[in-house]
């Protein structure tokens, strides 16, 4: 894996330390997983942000609840159930 050089200031980079001290990995791991973590928030919101718009659409609203309807019919698919 190759890497880089990014600069923080020196409260950040204690911060740091001292949760990857703490948590007994790398500060590189810290940086990874809060990333990652920030990354699916930010994707979530998105998510989120898109729903509440297409909810204030009453007609594409409509458009994604008659196709909720129709998914609806293939949940059994013709299966007996257990």
């Amino acid at each position: 894996m190759s890497t880089t050089t990014i600069r923080v200031t020196r409260e950040t980079r204690d911060i740091l330390n001292e949760m990857a001290q703490r948590a007994g990995t790398t500060m590189q791991s810290i940086i990874d997983q809060a990333l990652d973590l920030y990354r699916r928030q930010q994707m979530l919101s998105a998510i989120n942000n898109a729903y509440a718009a297409l909810s204030n659409d009453d007609e594409a609203w409509s458009d994604l609840e008659a196709e909720r309807s129709e998914w609806d019919g293939t949940l059994s698919d013709g299966l007996e159930e257990i």
